[in-house]
């Protein structure tokens, strides 16, 4: 096992761990973030490898020495589910938070903050909508993508003032239950999202969606059942989808591809996963460093950019979300 870097692993019912040593040995965070507290999301800063940001069902906390000690923010949002957090990449000091429903933002580092109206649909087939996924784009950090779960996908072209529900991403309303979203800019821009059904790609700024469907597990399943999506930080061609047979489910894989989602290979891990593979986490400094978990505590790491991956040995409850950092 590689070393080098500092793997951040968020649970519900388990709070925070950390390691720096490939797993060998762990750290678990008891104060501020209690140690059997909620968190869905973990989001480190694009322009600093060593902060990084929890969203909890406590609120938001920062941590500015890899997840060593940690500050809670002070946030409206100590009575909502924070189910995603990100920075914007050009200005650090505006943050967003994609709470249940809807999501927050701050313009100044966390020290206060707006509540915006993204316009979801209320109920949705899950009740009160979850917003899983908001990405800052790359291109323009005006436009601001949010993911919903389950309404679909919203798009902000003044800094998330004003929002716009896209057209529907397949027929039923499960195809627009957001799960991970992606965007890889190039002369021709993708957007990526993963439902229940699969992985959706736009060329088109949102308007159209192209699904593609993995292989069942066996032949009961429903469907082939997909969560976290993740493009390499140093090569937009390889991705890798975090898939199962259903949710939680009792098996699952890493779907990888090389070209850009022409094709796709599911990944052989050392272990089967025991439930579906939920979520990804690698950063531009330690771009062959790749974490992945499964929604019941199975943690995989590769250091070589995702051809080999190793399981790592300590075991989880319920993890939500996984962040990489170099040491």
């Amino acid at each position: 096992m590689a070393e080098g870097f500092t793997l951040v692993v968020a649970t519900v019912g388990g709070g925070l761990s950390r390691t720096v040593d490939g797993g060998e040995t762990w750290d678990r965070i008891r104060d501020p973030i209690p140690s059997e507290s909620n968190i869905r999301a973990l989001s480190v800063y694009p322009d600093d490898p060593h902060r990084i940001l929890a969203g909890t069902d406590l609120g938001i906390f920062r941590s500015e020495d890899n997840a060593g000690t940690w500050e809670k923010l002070n946030s409206p949002m100590e009575d909502r589910q924070i189910w995603s957090v990100t920075v914007d990449p050009t200005d650090p000091d505006t943050i967003f938070a994609g709470t249940r429903p809807d999501a927050f933002r701050s313009r100044d580092g966390g020290k206060t903050w707006d509540e915006l109206s993204l316009g979801v649909t209320i109920p949705c087939p899950v009740g009160i909508p979850r917003t899983t996924n908001v990405i800052v784009d790359p291109r323009d950090n005006r436009t601001i993508w949010a993911g919903i779960e389950v309404d679909g996908v919203y798009k902000s072209l003044d800094g998330g003032d004003s929002w716009v529900h896209l057209p529907e991403l397949g027929p039923d309303p499960f195809h627009g239950d957001i799960h991970g979203m992606a965007i890889s800019p190039g002369p021709t821009t993708s957007i990526y999202c993963t439902s229940p059904f699969g992985i959706a790609t736009s060329t088109d700024e949102g308007e159209s969606w192209d699904y593609h469907y993995f292989p069942k597990f066996s032949e009961k399943d429903n469907r082939s059942y997909c969560r976290g999506v993740l493009v390499k930080a140093d090569d937009p061609d390889v991705m890798f989808v975090g898939n199962g047979d259903a949710i939680p489910g009792i098996t699952g894989t890493i779907q990888h591809t090389k070209d850009a989602g022409k094709t796709w290979e599911s990944i052989d891990l050392p272990v089967a996963p025991n439930s579906v593979v939920y979520w990804f986490g690698t950063n531009k400094e330690v771009p062959n460093v790749i974490a992945a978990a499964s929604l019941y505590g199975y943690v995989y790491t590769s250091t070589d950019g995702g051809e080999n991956w190793t399981k790592l040995k300590k075991e989880f409850g319920e993890i939500r979300s996984v962040a990489v950092m170099p040491n």
